[in-house]
This record gives structure tokens, sequence and C-alpha cells, in this order.
């Protein structure tokens, strides 16, 4: 099967971090095909580099119809509503991906994320997906997410003592990592913690395996249903849709 891991912000860097985490765990039989989006933010740490990087997320989909699935490589999970709605293949956000996991995994899980301002919106995504009873905590290190691709121990080290308050303060049972630049960071860190540490693109290619490999695709019934076809306007008018990605890939 093939994988499309698709990092909705422009940085190269982060993409190559994420699919060398995504092939070491990934089956024999799996391909990891990871992309940068051509037109998104640099990185997403707001509203609006959120719904800015969503428009990228759609052009990597659209530019390869036939992936078995997508993976969206961002913890804010931009624009993964949307992306189920072009294609029958499972499309995994790597957020939801990693609270499901931790929920297998313990009873409890704080998540450790890069910005105040990011921690809102990871609040938001614990809500609507339901996981308010086991998120004990959303915690924020107040560093940007282009210094996560900084060489060195410091922010190791910063993100491994917020962990260690999130155990003692919050009693979780879990850590997931609330930032797609964490990647990479689940052996340093579980070497060190006493919990299951959780990264979010592990979490989401096994996840996305799991569908692919149980003949599941997503549903075309509701709102999940393809866009319906009508003329956008401006600037938009090139992603008016009309049905299905034009492989119309995933479905068994």
């Amino acid at each position: 099967m093939r994988i499309k891991l698709i990092n909705p912000n422009s940085t190269a860097s982060m993409t190559a971090s994420m699919a060398q985490a995504a092939r070491q765990v990934a089956a024999s039989g799996t391909e990891i095909d990871a992309v940068t989006s051509v037109s998104g933010p640099v990185s997403i740490e707001g509203h609006y580099d959120e719904a800015i990087s969503v428009i990228g997320l759609i052009d990597a989909m659209r530019a390869d119809p036939d992936a078995d699935a997508y993976v969206v490589a961002c913890f804010g999970d931009p624009g993964l509503l949307a992306a189920r709605e072009l294609t029958h293949a499972p499309v995994v956000g790597i957020a939801e991906a990693a609270m499901h996991a931790a929920t297998f995994l313990s009873t409890s899980f704080s998540i450790v994320t890069t910005l105040d301002r990011t921690r809102i919106i990871a609040e938001a995504l614990v809500r609507n997906y339901g996981m308010r009873d086991a998120c004990r905590r959303v915690r924020a290190i107040d560093l940007p997410v282009l210094d996560l691709e900084t060489p060195g121990d410091r922010v190791h080290e910063i993100i491994l003592a917020e962990s260690l308050r999130a155990l003692e303060e919050d009693r979780c049972g879990a850590i997931v990592l609330g930032c797609a630049g964490m990647t990479g960071l689940v052996d340093y860190l579980g070497a060190r913690l006493p919990v299951p540490v959780i990264d979010g693109v592990v979490a989401a290619v096994k996840f996305a395996e799991a569908l692919v490999g149980a003949r599941l695709f997503t549903s075309k019934h509701g709102d999940l249903a393809f866009p319906l076809p009508k003329p956008y306007a401006g600037a938009m008018a090139g992603y008016a849709p009309s049905g299905a990605l034009a492989g119309g890939g995933g479905k068994q």
C-alpha cells in the first residue's frame, strides 16, 4: 500500500523528519510518500495559518488521487474533514490518531505542545474528538514550532521537563506530543519517562495501514459525501468541486 504523508507547512526539513519516523514503523509492504506543501506557511501556529495551509493540503491530494491513504501531518489536523470529503481513501489526522492511541494505552493523557495559542487550538480538538474525560491537560512550552528544528539538547530538555511536570501535576498515564515537529523525540523521552510517549505521525501511519488492510474507506453518506459541484469565483475558481478526486482512489 502507499500512504501519502502530507506536511501542510512548507518546511521541508520537518517533512524529512516525519518521513523518517514513519518509515521506521511502516510495514514492509508500505510505501511512505512524504510531501511538503508548496503553498503553506513555514509553520502552522494559529487559526489563520491553518486556514491558509488547507489549500496546500488539497493541492497535494489532488496531485495524487490514487494513494491508498492520506495522513495530515500537522497536530491541528487542518482541513481534515474537507480532505475526507474528497476521497474514498482513509484520511488520518495526527492529533486524532495520537489521542485515540493514548486511550488504548492509558486511561488518561496530557498533551505537550508549543505555543499557548496552539494549546487553545489543541483544547478545541480534545473537545471535538470527545476526549475531555481522557485528556488531563494541554501544556504549552512557549516555543515556536521552528525552534524544534534547532540542533542541540535545549529543546529536548524543555519538553522532557514539561512532560515530567505533567506526570506529577496531572497524574496522567501517557504523554501525547502536540506538534509534528516533535517527531523523533519518542526514543529520547521514552527512555526517560515511565509512561508511553505518543507521536501522532507514527500513530496516524499505523492507523492508516490498519484501515487500508481492513478494506475500510471513508463514508460518502452524509456530510463526508463528495463536495457538491458548483462554480467558485475569483482566485478559487480552479478549486470548484466536480465530485471525487480524479483517480477516485481508496475504495476497495
